[in-house]
């Protein structure tokens, strides 16, 4: 009696960061592996597994990702009403767990693949971690050739009514295994200095791959601009509980 291998997540050690909505079939391992080629040089390997089709491992020099395409429907009991699809299939992207350095190069080859997925299946992405849709004509203006920090982490500004006062925060530091960042001023303000630092400040968190313990300061990239980290504290902005460390422009 042949025993049936269970149909595999998208991966045992990292959650999935994009899930991938469409219509119709499923675009062959090849088609993604031309686009690949085609927008980024490549060369790019794509591995179906012999028992379970739907899963696939991608790999680009020393970058990996999973991908299972489409997610059987127990795995995606309530989602699409969730997310509010009408897309019948949903498929998953996630990258393999990597040491701190090699995270943003990791997270930009799971964005390339989600981006050439949504591409081919004419259908939508959706970013689990910054909670954004991206239809293919969303992923135009998100070429991803190289890694830039606003690709992967927006910042955001939102009202603190019960404290009268602006807050500005990044969403996505959380892809790369750190605290999400957060600032406030006084309403009327000008938030786009203060969403400036955020984003700077994360794109050198990045690169270290680690939360900074509050009272530490980080010199922000070429900039003479010098933060303090004034408080931890945990929020869930987003619909789900993530964890913030405010930051503080020193004179």
């Amino acid at each position: 009696m042949r025993i049936r291998k269970k149909t595999p997540k998208p991966s045992a050690r990292r959650p999935p960061l994009y899930f991938v909505g469409y219509r119709g079939t499923v675009p062959a391992p090849e088609e993604l592996q031309a686009w690949y080629d085609r927008e980024y040089g490549g060369p790019l390997t794509i591995r179906a597994d012999e028992q379970a089709t739907e899963s696939w491992s991608a790999v680009h020099g020393p970058w990996t990702s999973h991908i299972v395409i489409p997610l059987p429907a127990t795995h995606i009991a309530g989602l699409k009403e969730q997310l509010a699809w009408e897309h019948e299939h949903v498929g998953a992207v996630a990258p393999s767990l990597m040491p701190p350095r090699d995270m943003p190069d990791t997270i930009l080859f799971a964005a390339r693949l989600a981006r050439g997925l949504t591409f081919l299946t004419q259908g939508t992405a959706y970013d689990i971690t910054t909670n954004q849709y991206l239809n293919p004509s969303d992923w135009q203006d998100r070429s991803l050739t190289h890694f830039i920090v606003g690709d992967h982490i927006p910042t955001v500004q939102s009202e603190d009514e019960q404290n009268h006062r602006s807050w500005c925060y990044t969403l996505g530091l959380s892809k790369f295994g750190v605290d999400e960042l957060e600032m406030f001023l006084a309403p009327g303000l000008p938030d786009q200095p203060i969403r400036d630092l955020l984003s700077a400040t994360a794109d050198e968190l990045t690169r270290v791959g680690q939360s900074p313990k509050v009272g530490s300061q980080i010199r922000v990239g070429t900039s003479d601009q010098t933060v303090a980290i004034a408080n931890h504290r945990t929020a869930a902005p987003a619909g789900r509980m993530l964890s913030f460390r405010e930051i503080l422009l020193l004179p």
